[in-house]
């Protein structure tokens, strides 16, 4: 993936170290050798009209990390997810304080346009949903909309992003045939596939695994892992077995506030809060 063509070529921004909570993310893990912040979640809080659905959170994803929300329904972890590339103001009412940052720069400046912050963020969604179109035109929907037309870049893009989203072999020999025909663990895939066709930065993903059965969200988890050599990835999910799994930094909300952010490792095995014990143990949620 690393070897995309100049043309879809990004520079990653230069930031400094980040701190999370007390700990310094500049060796986290020994593996590597330069932890980032990518998304500051700044003492935001988020309204539906009057009613309060995020209530001052603040802590930091690192770059290229897997970083899950988890917390029961209606605590605030999709409304969070869609305001990373402002989807939430689709809806009316809506009203924010604090900020959301993607490296040092707000995702509200003035100057940045809300279609250029999504091409920097891809989004996945609890139920796969392909275009009525061929596997091949899902694809490369995105570069087509942004004026790509050369067949060899097209045909490049598509082969990457399904390699990299571990659906080529099954499909390379029919491209052109309707994604529709596809299972719905491979439509997932592809919708993977679509959302890294243009090489974003960080992808979201919303319970991407919660209609599938546990194979396809075995294949789906193991792509997570890979994925996150390229992407930075945010996770919601009410699986507390594929939280632990598939993250490295867990952020567990309840009725809006988040209580507690940290290690997954630490947090499974030895959380700072009781809350938070809690529900990872199933007494509640």
């Amino acid at each position: 993936m690393n070897t995309m063509t100049d043309d879809l070529k990004k520079t990653e921004p230069k930031t400094p170290p980040v701190t999370v909570g007390q700990e310094t993310y500049e060796k986290h893990d020994q593996s590597k050798s330069d932890v980032r912040a990518c998304i500051t979640v700044d003492h935001y809080d988020f309204f539906y009209g009057k009613t309060q659905a995020i209530y001052d959170a603040h802590f930091v994803m690192p770059e290229k990390q897997v970083t899950a929300i988890i917390g029961p329904s209606g605590c605030g972890k999709s409304t969070l997810i869609r305001n990373i590339n402002r989807m939430n103001e689709l809806v009316d009412g809506v009203s924010h304080t604090g900020d959301i940052r993607i490296y040092s720069q707000s995702i509200y400046d003035p100057q940045l346009e809300v279609t250029e912050l999504r091409k920097r963020i891809g989004m996945v969604f609890q139920k796969s949903n392909p275009f009525p179109k061929s596997i091949y035109e899902n694809v490369i929907y995105s570069l087509r909309v942004s004026g790509q037309n050369r067949k060899s870049i097209l045909d490049e893009v598509c082969e990457m992003s399904l390699k990299a989203s571990a659906l080529w072999d099954e499909v390379k020999d029919r491209l052109h045939q309707s994604a529709m025909s596809l299972s719905g663990g491979q439509m997932q895939r592809l919708c993977i596939a679509r959302a890294i066709a243009n090489r974003p930065e960080i992808l979201l993903m919303d319970e991407p695994c919660s209609a599938l059965d546990p194979i396809a969200t075995a294949k789906i988890e193991e792509l997570i892992y890979e994925l996150k050599k390229d992407f930075t990835i945010v996770i919601v999910t009410h699986n507390m077995q594929q939280a632990a799994r598939v993250s490295d930094m867990t952020a567990f909300f309840y009725m809006g506030n988040l209580v507690e952010f940290g290690e997954t490792k630490k947090m499974f095995m030895s959380p700072e809060k009781k809350q938070t014990e809690e529900y990872i143990t199933g007494r509640f949620g």
